[in-house]
């Protein structure tokens, strides 16, 4: 195999086999779905793909779904094992399903008379939306489309769905630029003065599909085949193919999934949404999905394909219209159909206890259900769903909260646009995915993604997106299209990222190829800014200002609940003032993280540390921490005063003294002129102290052994602004952290410095100053050593930063150089520092919990790497009986959910 995105274990599929809801059948690799045979059910998701598993459930159900097979994931490995063929043996059973369809249906596969026609479909078990391939119609020739038209009576319906098989098996299959095709079709409208694909006759689409086929041999050099059979093979390689295709591999990189599942193909009877007026394809949420209101929202087209719709070709109908124009609703037009829709809609949702995402079809007013999965919803209309679900009686508390994905809380910190700012506005479309954004007009993904690597704002201008524009969206700030409507590829993608969207904006005029944007008489051209608002649909002209919005009652809500169930508390990384305000906010427990050297990089000090570090004595030296001590005690009063209560984590200088050092001439020169000390003496000491490898050189501990002053500054900073405040009445909480530890004897030492002169600012300023001592590990032989470690520590704090990259041997700042690559060949299932190694970095780490703990049996333990706001990692955490995780100010909402469904899901496990 060539360059696989996925490299398959062929002896032991391991997401199969911890798959537990996996029925015995594991060894099919084919299962039927329909009125007559279902072997599959909602809980075989790894087994079947989402797609595949709900149609079997549907069918359970009694729900009206066009019968099929699922060919499943099982079967997407043996297809790479086999070097992406399929077996004969495989070929005659998929053979036999064919017939079973036909005996049911009453239809013959490749029968000239009366033709049975497929759709081909992926069905991976994790949510791509729009990411990988689909072919309808497959069956259709120039016989079979005879067959069909005399069969139905409608020559228009029968070539119409032959150009549309055209056009997706010579994009998917074929590997045809589907662009060349889709320019013909607009040009051959626009000749006839055609604006819709509607008004094309069965004669207007046999000379489309006569230029479609030479186009396409003059482009592939291949005739387009006329073997059903063929046509079919060809089409289930190309969509095992397409779980691999670079949108589909860029897309699970950004949900960060790389586990090697595969996708189902589910091979399914054709029902036709385009035979006429009476005839409909559309998407529906049981649920708003942008507000979580309860009313059903989706939208429609009349005389179409379900394709259109989400690839937003043409701009669809709402099925219930609450804002005037009702008489084009599906309610008004198609009442019987929507009456049976609506009742199925409470049906799907009641049964799988979340809102749903329905794609059907009407054929000849019957109404088909083709689809069911959990909606991708804006995180607000998120939080509303779930409450509400759980007043509904619908969910249970620890359900609910199992139910949201904490990385979606991201999205409700997205800025808005601010109300108050002067607008021109532009023109409106439909607001796919709320919040603001501000950017260059591109109008390409090469564009979009050049201009982002320059660090620059941009918005993804688009007449529709399509899966091959991934890379421009994730670039791009935000998404705005001239057609699509609230179901669309870029809105369901849009909202999966969190990302504000417009759709079906008609009144948008895009020329590509000049780079050009009219909107009524207003000219844009790439690079001129403007700001859309995806909560009003608003585009407006220029920059205008954003506001971080307020987080509402279901936030807080939410955060209430999960504290509920949660047994890990949740910490803050906090340095300053600001970053401490916010974390209570966020309703963090306490900060398990201050860096204190990032208090002496500002412009005001960062010249006195120098003056410090640079002294030619110890009395120097004493003279420059003075000036620091005075600031260092403000620093940690505000610190504790803010989280009054709270346990507040001081970490002692860590990082070598070369770090605040000038490194130009030019910089050399400035301290020069501020100290007024040579240029040469200060170039001199710069020199000194350079560390040929300065993670693992002079720094923690060790910078303390030798210059003790720094840290005894530290501690009568710390002391002192305790005594005050607990003089004022306050209930400060400090606890100081030595970074770096490898031996119990440096940990000895320091700890009894630290005593001492906490004990001499106790006898000065007349009270108690219990300060717990505690030691952060991140090094591999302080794991081992734990036991004797805990002997002088109050707590352990795992950094889990540093361990990483001392048991991995790599360097945080370095890996970036290659480890996509370790990732993309799956040499790592993901990036270490994202998400904690458990095999390693976690043995050491359980390692050390044990051997601290035996020594000291309530010996508090934490983290405060990267990793404390990785819901993984969190659950690895909770799982092996850490106290406290401690993370970014912004991630402790996602810390909290995930500390909350950790303890939800262990209890499951052992329940």
């Amino acid at each position: 195999m060539s360059d696989l995105s996925f490299n398959v274990n062929t002896s032991k599929d391991p997401s199969l086999e911890n798959n537990k809801m996996i029925n015995k059948e594991t060894h099919k690799y084919i299962y039927h779905f329909g009125k007559n045979q279902t072997d599959g059910d909602a809980s075989m998701k790894q087994l079947l793909g989402s797609k595949g598993s709900n149609l079997a459930e549907m069918s359970r159900l009694g729900l009206p779904v066009p019968p099929g097979f699922t060919l499943s994931t099982k079967l997407c490995h043996l297809f790479y094992k086999e070097n992406q063929n399929l077996p004969e043996s495989i070929k005659n059973s998929i053979k036999k399903s064919i017939e079973s369809l036909e005996i049911e249906l009453g239809k013959k596969f490749n029968d000239p008379n009366n033709p049975l026609l497929i759709s081909v479909r992926s069905g991976a078990p994790i949510s791509m939306p729009g990411m990988m391939d689909t072919i309808l119609n497959l069956g259709l020739n120039e016989k079979t489309v005879e067959g069909l038209s005399q069969l139905f009576q409608n020559p228009r319906f029968a070539w119409d769905s032959y150009r549309r098989f055209i056009q997706m098996y010579s994009d998917v299959v074929m590997g045809m630029n589907s662009s060349l095709l889709e320019t013909h079709l607009e040009d051959y409208k626009n000749q006839k003065n055609y604006t819709s694909d509607t008004q094309l006759t069965a004669t207007d689409w046999k000379n489309v599909i006569t230029y479609f086929k030479e186009s396409i041999l003059q482009c592939t050099g291949k005739v387009f085949p006329e073997d059903p059979w063929n046509q079919l093979w060809e089409s289930i390689k190309a969509i095992f193919n397409s779980w691999n295709n670079p949108r589909a591999v860029i897309y699970r990189k950004m949900q960060g999934e790389t586990s090697c599942l595969g996708t189902a193909v589910n091979i399914q009877s054709m029902v036709f949404g385009n035979r006429g007026n009476d005839c409909a394809t559309g998407v529906i949420f049981t649920r708003n999905p942008s507000t979580g209101e309860k009313s059903i929202f989706g939208e429609f087209l009349i005389n179409a394909q379900g394709e259109d719709v989400v690839a937003g070709i043409r701009t669809p109908q709402m099925i219930l219209n609450t804002n005037g124009n009702s008489e084009k609703d599906l309610k008004n037009l198609m009442p019987n159909s929507f009456d049976e829709l609506s009742n199925l809609c409470n049906k799907l949702e009641k049964h799988y206890k979340y809102v749903q995402d329905i794609e059907f079809t009407i054929e000849k007013n019957k109404l088909w259900l083709l689809q069911t999965r959990n909606a991708k919803c804006s995180s607000i209309a998120q939080l509303k769903i779930i409450f509400d679900l759980i007043e509904e009686g619908l969910l249970t508390e620890k359900e609910a909260l199992t139910k949201i994905d904490p990385f979606s809380l991201n999205k409700l910190l997205h800025p808005s646009i601010d109300e108050k700012d002067k607008k021109v506005i532009l023109t409106k479309g439909l607001p796919a995915s709320p919040g603001g954004a501000i950017g260059k007009i591109v109008f390409n993904n090469q564009r979009a993604v050049e201009l982002q690597k320059q660090g620059l704002s941009v918005i993804l201008v688009r007449t529709e997106t399509s899966p091959e524009d991934i890379n421009g969206m994730i670039s791009s700030q935000g998404i705005l299209t001239a057609r699509g409507g609230m179901t669309s590829h870029a809105a369901v993608v849009a909202r999966s990222m969190g990302k504000p969207c417009i759709v079906g904006c008609g009144s948008l005029h895009i020329n590509e190829i000049n780079k050009e944007l009219k909107i009524k008489d207003k000219l844009l051209r790439e690079g001129d800014e403007i700001t859309i608002d995806g909560s009003t649909g608003e585009v407006l002209l220029g920059v205008i200002q954003t506001k971080t919005p307020k987080l509402d009652e279901n936030f807080f809500k939410l955060m209430k609940l999960s504290d509920k169930y949660t047994k890990l508390e949740v910490r803050a990384n906090a340095d300053t003032s600001s970053d401490a305000k916010k974390a209570k906010e966020f309703g963090a427990t306490g900060i398990g993280l201050c860096r204190t050297e990032h208090m002496f990089f500002a412009s005001n000090r960062i010249n006195i540390m120098r003056k410090m570090i640079l002294a030619d004595n110890s009395d120097e030296r004493q003279e420059a921490l003075n000036e620091l001590f005075v600031m260092q005690k403000k620093d940690f009063h505000e610190l504790l005063d803010i989280m009054d209560g709270c346990p507040v984590t001081i970490r002692l200088l860590d990082p070598p003294l070369h770090e605040f050092l000038p490194c130009t001439k030019e910089d050399i020169k400035k301290l020069s002129e501020n100290l007024h000390w040579s240029e040469d003496k200060i170039s001199t000491k710069v020199n000194l102290l350079k560390e040929s490898n300065p993670m693992l050189g002079h720094r923690g501990c060790r910078l303390a052994i030798t210059f003790p002053e720094i840290y005894l500054m530290q501690t009568k900073a710390l002391s002192e602004a305790y005594a005050e405040l607990k003089l004022q009445n306050k209930n400060p909480q400090a606890e100081i952290m030595i970074p770096l530890v490898s031996f119990s004897k440096e940990l000895k030492f320091l700890r009894k410095i630290i005593k001492e002169q906490i004990q001499n600012r106790e006898e000065k300023l007349k009270t108690k100053i219990p300060i717990p001592i505690g030691t952060m590990i991140e090094l591999p032989r302080t794991c081992l050593q734990a036991n004797a470690i805990a002997e002088e520590a109050d707590f352990f704090s795992f950094g889990t930063n540093d361990l990483t990259q001392t048991t991995l041997g790599i360097s945080r700042d370095d890996a970036g150089k290659f480890l996509s690559s370790y990732i993309n060949q799956k040499l790592f299932s993901k990036d270490p520092f994202s998400s904690v190694d458990k095999e390693g970095v976690g043995e050491l780490i359980k390692l050390a919990i044990n051997r601290g703990r035996l020594k000291k049996a309530n010996l508090k333990m934490g983290i405060c790497g990267e990793h404390g706001g990785d819901p993984e990692s969190i659950q690895f955490f909770h799982d092996i009986n850490l106290d406290y995780v401690s993370c970014s100010p912004y991630r402790v909402p996602i810390a909290r959910l995930s500390a909350a469904q950790s303890a939800i899901n262990k209890e499951r496990e052992e329940g």
